[in-house]
């Protein structure tokens, strides 16, 4: 047993070490969060409908500002005038050119229009600040998630490596009749299960790495590894309260939800202001030729101004339909509206409980990592004086790998909670991307 201690352990130190060492060519997290910003398609697709979103309130405005319209027409004619002597044709070309300017001078429509268009304006560029933060826990996530793929690969085949190891030494020490079958068949039945072990986690990873290189847009080659002396920073002294305030303040989209709202109530007023009069300021400028057989060869100058006013009386019950279908459009949006804050606090509860508790949580499974190594050498020591069996080796070796396995998932968690937090209070941007780069060789 001692030989197989001497042989198996350096084969799964090496396994892990040689999966941790710095790759050539990496990709940095700062660069596949610079790529994802040009070739992501959902973020390219909430920037174009942000760009599309700003031209509501030019759209807006334009139901306030005066119209200048102009137009053109002329036309050949032939008249048959009859004069009791027979048909005499006349053949005149008609010519009218007009240009009219209109100004609303009262006009509710046209003023809810404007607020609304305002309002979408500042929805659109709520809905991208969501989308900024959106796009750097997801590309964050998928780099850590294809980290923790890798990682799960490399203890997959330590462990596979570490079976194939102990199977040799129980076949070799049956053959001396030093072993059991016992043992031979639980060291072949652990092994069995890594292999499947191993072909999943593969899969798991190739899949992970095909989502990442989705959301930058190209091939992404090596990633750099988590550093090994990994330390958390120590959890900022904010309460949950103050969190909570923060969030409900400044959450794009709790902003977005609320723009909503606010759009919902414009609505209703628009739709409400349907029965109001509109009064309008009106200029024409107008030029007449040959318009009639009366005035053949006569020009006609067409100069007014004046005020127009139009008074809906009745337009088939469409406005009070109209009106009834916005007060229950704004129902929903209140909804929404609360909907969007329990989401968002939620969420909030659960990465502050998770970040209060992470410094205490990583330490605890770094000492965990490292009991299960003396577990494994005080376990093989056992073994070796007939105290322990083999399948105790088998568990302890699995017992580390478990622990490695929680360790690298919680410095991951770690991770990313962090930046879920900031995006919580509406405060995540390009520089917390920058702040995670010590994290990475």
């Amino acid at each position: 047993m001692a030989n197989w201690k001497k042989r198996a352990l350096p084969l799964a130190i090496a396994s892990l070490l040689a999966g941790m060492a710095p790759a050539s060519q990496a990709i940095s997290l700062q660069q596949a969060y610079e790529a994802a910003l040009k070739n992501d398609p959902a973020y390219r697709s909430a920037y174009y409908t942000s760009e599309a979103g700003k031209e509501n309130r030019a759209l807006g405005l334009s139901n306030l500002l005066p119209t200048l319209q102009g137009s053109y027409s002329a036309s050949q004619n032939r008249s048959t005038v009859n004069y009791g002597l027979g048909d005499k044709p006349q053949d005149y070309i008609s010519r009218s050119a007009t240009v009219q300017l209109r100004q609303s001078l009262f006009n509710l429509d046209g003023w809810f229009r404007y607020k609304q268009g305002s309002t979408q304006a500042r929805y659109a560029e709520s809905q991208l600040s969501s989308q900024q933060q959106e796009v750097i826990v997801r590309v964050v996530g998928a780099y850590l998630d294809v980290l923790y793929k890798q990682d799960l690969l490399q203890l997959a085949t330590a462990e596979r490596d570490t079976y194939l190891e102990q199977r040799k030494v129980n076949d070799q020490l049956f053959a001396k009749g030093e072993g059991t079958r016992t043992d031979m068949l639980e060291t072949q039945a652990r092994l069995d299960a890594s292999e499947a072990q191993l072909l999943e986690t593969r899969d798991a990873l190739t899949a992970s790495r095909d989502t990442l290189m989705q959301i930058v847009g190209g091939d992404i080659g090596e990633l750099d590894l988590l550093v090994q002396d990994f330390h958390p920073r120590e959890v900022d002294s904010v309460s949950f309260e103050q969190w909570k305030t923060i969030a409900l303040e400044k959450n794009p989209d709790i902003q977005s939800a609320r723009l909503g709202l606010e759009m919902a109530q414009l609505d209703l007023k628009r739709q409400k202001s349907g029965h109001a009069p509109r009064i309008d300021f009106v200029g024409t400028y107008g030029k007449t030729s040959s318009d009639s057989i009366t005035t053949i060869n006569q020009d006609q100058t067409i100069r007014s101004i004046g005020v127009q006013a139009s008074i809906p009386l009745y337009a088939g019950g469409s406005i009070s339909a109209q009106t009834r279908q916005s007060a229950a459009n704004l129902g929903k949006a209140e909804a929404d509206l609360q909907l969007q804050k329990d989401k968002v606090l939620l969420e909030l509860r659960k990465d502050f409980t998770a970040l209060s508790s992470s410094i205490a949580r990583l330490a605890a499974l770094d000492k965990s990592v490292a009991s299960a190594h003396v577990l494994i050498d005080a376990t093989t020591r056992s073994v070796a004086a007939g105290v322990r069996i083999n399948l105790d080796v088998l568990n302890a070796r699995q017992q580390m790998y478990v622990s490695k396995r929680d360790q690298a998932q919680a410095r991951y968690n770690y991770l990313l909670t962090t930046l879920r937090m900031r995006a919580a209070v509406g405060s995540l941007n390009s520089d917390d991307v920058r702040a995670l780069a010590p994290y990475f060789r």
